[in-house]
């Protein structure tokens, strides 16, 4: 099998494969092991033709109008350009991988375009956002990007959501029908206004920003989030997008300076966006933490458990919450806020409503725990403080978090820098 013309790419060309590609490269030839020796020609020449692989082709630097040419030359409709990191997707055939990779000297790296999936009552007291509030710091004139399943127009975001984009079913009107993100949504800046005021995020004057990469089920793929990140970026400026928060992951499998999702993320975070990302819901095993949480730039957010009361006596690190350290052996999670039993913004009709009948509070209201819940309490609080501070660059705004953060009694692979009390933001 080692003469195979692919097993041969794969040995020529593995520096610029990522382990999944190479797998399924190897795995192409998986059939033959039941077909007769005199056959196995050609059924290869016709399986390089039909088989296709979803894939992010990642350009060497200053390259990439020069590779997209040689892309767009496969003629391919499905075809995704992701300029300001210097990325596309498509799906190829066997046939045309081999090709590229033999024609176009402009690739560093192919990865194979995996599975992402998604991962307020005593929270927002709880670490104190609630006394920023009272300062008048309600995160307005502060924009969100929520990068998840979308967001239904709840009463509680009603004139906020300033912006929707669909890299599912390509609608243009807000609408989710998981409801994982309207949750998120109502976690970072809901307002309370169909629970007189009980359950409300951080910013409940912030502006929001839909970003629909996740489907129905919850499911995506690297491509459709990087896509997400990259339209972030494009429409900065035009939607005033000073914050990202990212509630999914994928396992890290390899280091962040070869993960394409890291590498949007912090594009992002250089061009001044706040990203606050979840660390996942792997623990407590160590070594647990997802991408793109696994990036040392952005802001990584753990869950705690504040067991339904504004106390800190009684908090600790929610048992899902993933461990560090990372990939690259970094600590992480960065942080704690929140995760446990959140009480936040219901998308009636959405797959989580029809599925967990049982966690609807009232008939507005739904409740959920995740690293997927704490993360946009972070992007709240970090709104909040951008209000205070507009001027602050990403960089500032970790290291005021990380200074504001109380120990918990936790190893730093556990808690990170410790339970975030937003209080200590503006002293």
């Amino acid at each position: 099998m080692l003469g195979f013309s692919v097993i041969q790419l794969v040995r020529r060309m593995g520096n610029k494969l990522d382990k999944n590609v190479r797998r399924e490269l190897v795995h192409f030839y998986h059939p033959f092991r039941s077909v007769p020796c005199f056959l196995h020609r050609p059924l290869e020449f016709v399986r390089k033709k039909v088989k296709r692989l979803p894939l992010i082709i990642e350009f060497e630097q200053d390259c990439f109008a020069h590779g997209m040419n040689d892309v767009k030359d496969m003629k391919r409709r499905n075809l995704h350009q992701y300029p300001s990191i210097g990325c596309c997707s498509a799906k190829l055939s066997v046939k045309k991988i081999e090709y590229l990779l033999d024609n176009c000297n402009h690739i560093k790296k192919v990865y194979y375009d995996r599975k992402v999936t998604a991962l307020l009552d005593t929270a927002t007291p709880s670490i104190k956002s609630d006394q920023l509030k009272q300062s008048g710091l309600t995160g307005k004139d502060v924009t969100i990007a929520v990068i998840d399943t979308g967001i239904y127009p709840h009463i509680d975001l009603a004139g906020r959501i300033t912006g929707f984009k669909d890299f599912v079913k390509n609608k243009t009107e807000p609408y989710d029908d998981n409801g994982h993100g309207t949750h998120c949504a109502g976690d970072a800046a809901g307002n309370g206004s169909a629970s007189g005021g009980k359950y409300q995020g951080p910013a409940s004057d912030a502006n929001l920003v839909g970003v629909k990469v996740l489907n129905k089920m919850g499911s995506g793929s690297l491509s459709t989030v990087i896509a997400g990140v990259d339209w972030c970026i494009q429409n900065q400026s035009k939607l005033n997008i000073n914050v990202l928060s990212l509630s999914l992951g994928s396992e890290a499998q390899q280091s962040a300076k070869d993960d394409p999702v890291v590498r949007a993320v912090e594009e992002a975070w250089n061009r001044g966006i706040v990203v606050c990302v979840a660390a996942g819901n792997s623990g407590p095993s160590p070594s647990t933490i997802a991408s793109p949480g696994i990036s040392p730039k952005v802001i990584t957010v753990g869950a705690a458990n504040d067991n339904n009361t504004v106390t800190r006596s009684d908090d600790t690190v929610a048992e899902f919450s993933s461990r560090g350290p990372t990939i690259d052996g970094l600590t992480k999670p960065d942080l704690l806020t929140p995760g446990v039993n959140i009480i936040s913004l219901r998308s009636p009709g959405s797959f989580l409503d029809k599925t967990n009948a049982g966690a609807r509070i009232d008939s507005n209201y739904f409740s959920l725990s995740g690293t997927s819940m704490a993360t946009p309490i972070c992007a709240g609080v970090v709104a909040q403080l951008l209000q205070y501070q507009p001027n602050f660059s990403p960089e500032q705004v970790k290291e005021k978090l990380i200074d504001a953060c109380e120990d918990i009694g936790q190893p730093p692979n556990v808690q990170g820098n410790g339970y975030l009390n937003a209080a200590k933001l503006v002293n």
